[in-house]
């Protein structure tokens, strides 16, 4: 899915819908994981257009999504899903929901502690959150490849983090910290095939990297495929964390 926090992301809808459906075919052990039931009140936390939230519904389940990208959340209302536009450091839910799931999102939210605890928030008594992101060491090939061709080209990458790439440990303390327990977090290599090739999959999903590095947008297709012959292949170093948890009794 789509990222939940606007200073770390920019997205298209179309070309997210049309690059980036790999995302969601691969989010779905972390489903499984989550075992929504029929009947459940669940939150899907950057929910994008809404491909996993509508197989959550499938399930039985009544699904409220966020995202903090107004063109996803127009995409995902357009397929009837139920869904607002919001971050979720930002949420003030209260004991709402008996799940919350979230799918390749929590990388790009910086603001980690306040967005665990919201969550904790939002989540009945015993309820559980499920779910997978970028892990430790996610994309390090891809990503060394844009910032070297960025440099030589004259851009300077931006300084400041764009993505929390957590380990196990670090995630766990952060969500122990907000009041989580059985906290069951593991890291698995993924290495992704990116079927319309490295050079969409930089302009679609390092738009904010390139929108902060200043690069023009006449110029970012051509940046896209040096990377591409720098990396030498279609496949992308993903690296996921994926968890579950509860909120206790």
């Amino acid at each position: 899915m789509s990222p939940a926090a606007a200073s770390t992301s920019k997205w298209n809808a179309a070309d997210y819908a049309r690059v980036g459906g790999f995302v969601a075919e691969l989010g779905g052990a972390a489903l499984d994981l989550l075992d929504p039931q029929r009947g459940e009140r669940i939150l899907d936390i950057g929910c994008g257009e809404g491909t996993l939230t509508q197989k959550i519904v499938e399930r039985g389940a009544t699904v409220l999504g966020i995202d903090n990208s107004p063109e996803m959340i127009t995409a995902a209302r357009a397929k009837g899903i139920d869904a607002v536009l919001l971050d979720v450091a930002d949420m003030t839910f209260s004991s709402e929901f008996d799940a919350v799931f979230s799918n390749a999102t929590l990388h790009w939210v910086l603001e980690k502690e306040q967005s665990a605890r919201a969550i904790f928030r939002a989540l009945k008594t015993g309820g559980r959150f499920a779910g997978e992101m970028g892990g430790e060491g996610n994309l390090r090939k891809l990503r060394d490849a844009l910032d070297e061709e960025l440099i030589i080209r004259g851009y300077v990458p931006p300084i400041e983090a764009s993505n929390w790439y957590a380990s196990p440990e670090e995630f766990a303390a952060v969500y122990e910290a907000a009041g989580f327990e059985q906290i069951d977090a593991r890291l698995m290599e993924r290495p992704t095939r990116v079927d319309h090739g490295v050079n969409e999959w930089v302009t679609t999903f390092r738009r904010g990297w390139l929108d902060r590095a200043q690069v023009p947008e006449a110029e970012r297709a051509e940046i896209g495929t040096a990377v591409a012959d720098r990396v030498g292949s279609n496949i992308a170093d993903y690296v996921r964390l994926r968890f579950i948890m509860r909120k206790p009794n």
